[in-house]
């Protein structure tokens, strides 16, 4: 279906369907949603992220006015507090979702928005083993009252997930688990009022790790903020665990068998780093397209350089190559292609559409020379998402594992 022209004007700095050109994908109800999501972000994340990235924050009554305005929990259902859109939820719902909220230009805002799709999945589909317990949690969290992070990487195993090594034993009436361990780089863990935790209760490698909900205000949790290179309003903090008592009715799932559950939703965490990842690059040409339009050298507009247009065209081409494959990764998964069967070709869009952003970030500061190393003015846009190009080439898998991963899946 073809449609009228939505968004900005800049040429590829929107997806070709925004454009006019035609979809098989997208419905009116995908449109609406579309215009929901713009709207909230226009007027309630992109006037303040500057200050917010510089504050190191997200603060948390924007998520509560996200959660009213239905752009917080689109993708869980009413019966649990959600706030799925007119129509129903769809993957194509869940791309447009996480392409439009990262038009606000600040990868830490987004992934304290996304950090529900990352942390709360495990518990809201295998539950505890107490139904109130899960109940009571899953809707504080859901209307945004209360929040939530994913412990799983440890200052010594970060894509090697069976390799962790933080401990939880059973006490010795049964009653509890003793946690022990460090977890290193979790996003939102600052803000978190809960942590869904990956711990080994079992014997070495994938087989003993198993998940445990935690309480924030258990004893023997503390919280270190990291100093990072970008991504400040995250939150991303060190959680050392030391000797805390977490009820055995707060397990997920079986023990011992966590391990799947998180391979499982690896797969779509890889696909929303990969949508946040492919929108900053569009961004950064964005930004580069307007600023060498009306920034003047040697008599001429930047944008007259055959040089400069080149970059723009390079730029481009990889932006909508990659945006074409995460509608095909979107439309695999409404068809309800396995999880098994989509991980290696969502390594490889990971991967793809990280490396897009690293190149649209070293060309649009090319373009804007010395103002995309300043964090104000014209180019503070870029020079911010340079900063945060390696978090979207490294968390939910390393480009070499995400490489690895493939073949390995492929039987190469």
């Amino acid at each position: 279906m073809v449609t009228e022209h939505f968004g900005a004007l800049e040429p590829f700095a929107e997806p070709n369907w925004y454009a006019g050109c035609a979809s098989p994908y997208y419905q009116q109800r995908h449109r609406d949603w579309r215009s929901l999501v713009r709207q909230f972000v226009e007027s309630e994340l992109k006037p303040f992220v500057d200050d917010w990235d510089e504050q190191h924050l997200v603060p948390r009554e924007v998520l509560q006015k996200a959660y009213h305005a239905g752009v917080y929990s689109p993708h869980v259902d009413k019966g649990v507090g959600g706030t799925p859109p007119a129509g129903g939820w769809d993957s194509f719902m869940d791309l447009i979702w996480i392409d439009e909220l990262m038009r606000c230009g600040c990868g830490g805002v987004v992934q304290v928005f996304g950090i529900t799709t990352m942390a709360l999945p495990p518990l809201r589909i295998l539950g505890t083993q107490d139904p109130g317990l899960t109940d009571r949690v899953v809707r504080g969290i859901v209307t945004a009252q209360k929040q939530i992070a994913l412990c799983i990487s440890e200052p010594s195993a970060g894509s090697d997930v069976g390799g962790l090594v933080a401990s939880a034993e059973r006490s010795a009436d049964g009653q509890h688990y003793i946690l022990n361990g460090a977890k290193k780089w979790i996003t939102c863990a600052w803000y978190a009022d809960y942590f869904t935790v990956a711990a080994r209760t079992g014997g070495p490698g994938p087989k003993g790790i198993s998940i445990l909900l935690v309480e924030r205000e258990s004893e023997g949790i503390k919280v270190k903020r990291m100093k990072m290179q970008g991504n400040w309003p995250a939150g991303t903090s060190h959680v050392l665990f030391e000797d805390v008592l977490v009820p055995s009715q707060n397990l997920i799932g079986r023990e011992n068998q966590g391990f799947k559950a998180l391979m499982l939703n690896f797969n779509h965490e890889r696909f929303v780093i990969a949508v946040q990842a492919n929108r900053c690059a569009r961004l950064c040409l964005q930004e580069a397209i307007g600023y060498a339009r009306t920034r003047k050298t040697f008599g001429q507009a930047l944008s007259s350089h055959q040089v400069i247009r080149h970059k723009v065209a390079e730029m481009a081409r990889m932006i909508e190559s990659t945006h074409a494959l995460l509608e095909q990764l979107a439309f695999q998964m409404d068809q309800g292609v396995k999880d098994q069967q989509l991980g290696k070709h969502t390594a490889l869009a990971k991967v793809q559409a990280s490396r897009t952003f690293e190149f649209c970030a070293r060309e649009a500061s090319q373009i804007f020379g010395g103002s995309s190393y300043v964090r104000e003015g014209k180019g503070r846009v870029v020079e911010r998402l340079y900063r945060e190009v390696r978090s979207y080439a490294i968390p939910g898998g390393s480009e070499e594992i995400m490489l690895d991963l493939a073949m390995k899946q492929a039987q190469l």
